[in-house]
C-alpha cells in the first residue's frame, strides 16, 4: 500500500508494507552520502542495523528510551554527533523508532545546517498511525511538551507492519488511541473496525485509514492555521494528564501518551451514546477510562498549553461520530472540563 502526501515541492510517499524497512534504499538515496541513523535503547537493534546494512557510509546513534530524550540536552548531543560524523547539507538523517525518535530526529534534521533530508521509519503503533507524517517535529522544554520545534517534512516514510510484532501489548494498544481519535473526528468506518473486536485482525487497515485521514487534514492545513487543529482532539486535557502522571524519567509506573489522550478525549465527546461506545472500546482494548490523577495539577499544566492565547484556549469537541468543532473558550472554563467545582 502507498499514500502520497500532496504538498507541492514538499510532497512525499508513505510506504505501508511488511518488510519494507529492509528496502529503504529503493525509496531514498542511501549511497554517496552520509546517513545518520537515530534510534533509542528500547527499539530492537536489528531495525537500525537493517538500515545501516543498506548504507555506503552510515552510523547508528542511540539515545535513551523515553520522553526524556526529547530535551535540549539530548538534542544538543545528537547535533554534536552529527557534526562529529562530518555531515553536510547533502546528507540524510533516518529516524528508526517511535514518536520520540521521530520528533527528535525530525527537529535535528530541520535545524542542522538549516535543514537536511529526513526519512522516518516508525516502529510503534503510535508513531505508525500518527506522528510519522505531517512534518511536526519538536522537543519538550521542562514539563511543557513539544514547545520547541519546526515544521519539517520527511522525504519518505516507511511503515513496516512487521516491526509491531516485537511491541509489548500495552505499547501496541497505547498507539491505537490515536486511531480511535481519527475515527471519532473523521472516519466512522475506522471507528467501526474497533467495535468489531480484535484490532490485530485489522491492523493494516486501521493504520492505513488513520494515515489517510491525517494526510487529508495536513494537505489542507500544513502549518496548523485552521482545520489541522482537529488533530489536537484529546490533547489539551491529555497533555495535562501526561505532565502529571506520564511515564517520564524515574516515573515508570505512569501513563503513556496514547492512554493520556484517550482519557483526554472522553470529556470532549458531547454525545452520551458515543461516549459510552468509546468507553466500551477502551475497556475491550485495556485503555484506561478513569485515572486518580490530581486534577488541580492537570489544570495548572493545561493553562500553559501552547494552544492557549492569553485568557482563552482552543479546545476540540466531538458532537457526533465523524465530526468535530473547535471552540475558543476562556481559560476560566477549564476547571469545568475536568469536573472541578468552584469549591474545589
Amino acid at each position: 500500500m502507498k499514500l502520497t502526501m500532496q504538498l507541492g515541492e514538499r510532497s512525499y510517499d508513505i510506504i505501508l508494507k511488511r518488510g519494507c524497512l529492509s528496502n529503504l534504499y529503493q525509496f531514498i538515496n542511501l549511497g554517496n552520502r552520509k546517513v545518520f541513523i537515530l534510534t533509542d535503547s528500547g527499539v530492537p537493534a536489528q531495525y537500525a542495523q537493517a538500515v545501516l546494512a543498506q548504507c555506503s557510509d552510515g552510523m547508528i546513534y542511540t539515545v535513551p528510551q523515553g520522553e526524556g530524550s526529547k530535551s535540549l540536552k539530548v538534542y544538543g548531543q545528537v547535533l554534536q554527533a552529527m557534526l562529529d560524523f562530518g555531515m553536510t547539507r547533502k546528507d540524510l538523517l533516518v529516524s528508526v523508532g517511535g514518536g520520540v525518535v521521530g520528533d527528535l530526529g525530525g527537529f535535528c534534521a530541520a535545524s542542522y545546517m538549516r535543514g537536511i533530508d529526513f526519512a522516518n521509519c516508525p516502529t510503534t503503533t503510535l508513531s505508525q498511525v500518527d506522528s510519522s507524517i505531517g512534518g511536526k517535529t519538536a522537543i519538550d522544554l521542562g514539563e511543557t511538551k513539544n514547545i520547541v520545534g519546526a515544521f519539517w517534512q520527511p522525504k519518505v516514510v516507511l511503515v513496516d507492519f512487521d516491526t509491531l510484532e516485537t511491541l509489548p501489548r500495552r505499547h501496541y494498544v497505547n498507539g491505537l488511541a490515536e486511531s480511535i481519535k481519527m475515527g471519532l473526528i473523521s472516519d466512522p468506518e475506522l471507528f467501526a473496525l474497533f467495535e468489531q473486536g480484535r484490532p490485530e485482525d485489522n491492523i493494516e487497515q486501521i493504520i492505513y485509514r488513520s494515515l489517510r485521514a491525517k494526510k487529508n487534514v495536513v494537505e489542507q492545513d500544513e502549518r496548523e492555521q485552521g482545520c489541522r487543529a482537529c488533530l489536537n482532539f484529546g490533547h489539551t486535557i491529555g497533555h495535562g494528564i501526561e505532565a502529571v502522571k506520564g511515564v517520564r524519567g524515574r516515573r515508570t509506573n505512569g501513563l503513556y501518551h496514547g492512554e493520556c489522550v484517550a482519557l483526554g478525549m472522553l470529556p470532549m465527546i458531547e454525545s452520551k451514546s458515543l461516549a459510552k461506545r468509546t468507553r466500551a472500546i477502551y475497556r475491550s482494548l485495556g485503555l484506561p477510562v478513569r485515572t486518580g490523577v490530581d486534577k488541580h495539577k492537570v489544570l495548572e499544566y493545561m493553562q500553559h498549553d501552547k494552544k492557549s492565547q492569553g485568557d482563552t484556549i482552543t479546545v476540540i469537541r466531538v458532537p457526533g461520530l465523524g465530526c468535530w468543532r473547535a471552540d475558543r473558550i476562556p481559560v476560566s472554563e477549564l476547571p469545568a472540563l475536568l469536573g472541578l467545582t468552584e469549591e474545589e
